[in-house]
């Protein structure tokens, strides 16, 4: 679909926050089918691939970048760190927490799963060329930040 492009009237009859949840609901599936092969669920893949980005942050740090609750993300990390997929190390600066970090076995099942996880993200966006998937990051990125009460970036 083109941006001149009209959405069919019934299209437009359902909310924006439903078809939201259609799709993350298709690619948390989808996820989930592919990161079965490691044995991880789309939870803690998602929580692997924060640490990937933001090595050395606390569980609760992690728990709000990877959208579950602390308890839930406790658990996790105890999984994780029995799989030798993360580290756990205590703050320097604050003796009584610790800090995660992806471990060496933790990246190489990321890489092992990388292509199968962009060929999701490849089927979500196809018929989008170059401009339209960008204008799509950027809409979204717009929707994340607002509901966060952040500035747009």
């Amino acid at each position: 679909m083109t941006g001149s492009e009209a959405a069919p009237a019934q299209d437009r009859d359902v909310t924006l926050l439903y078809i939201i949840k259609q799709v993350e609901l298709a690619v948390r599936q989808a996820l989930d089918d592919v990161v079965a092969a490691a044995d991880l669920t789309a939870l803690q893949y998602t929580a692997l691939t924060v640490l990937e980005r933001h090595p050395g942050i606390t569980s609760a740090e992690l728990a709000r970048n990877s959208f579950v609750r602390a308890q839930t993300m406790a658990e996790m990390v105890t999984y994780l760190l029995g799989r030798g997929l993360v580290t756990r190390e205590r703050d320097p600066s604050n003796r009584k927490q610790y800090l995660l970090t992806l471990s060496r076995e933790g990246q190489q099942v990321l890489d092992d799963l990388h292509d199968d996880v962009a060929e999701i993200e490849a089927r979500m966006l196809e018929g989008f060329d170059l401009g339209q998937t960008e204008i799509l990051r950027t809409y979204l990125s717009r929707c994340r930040h607002s509901l966060a009460g952040q500035p747009h970036r």
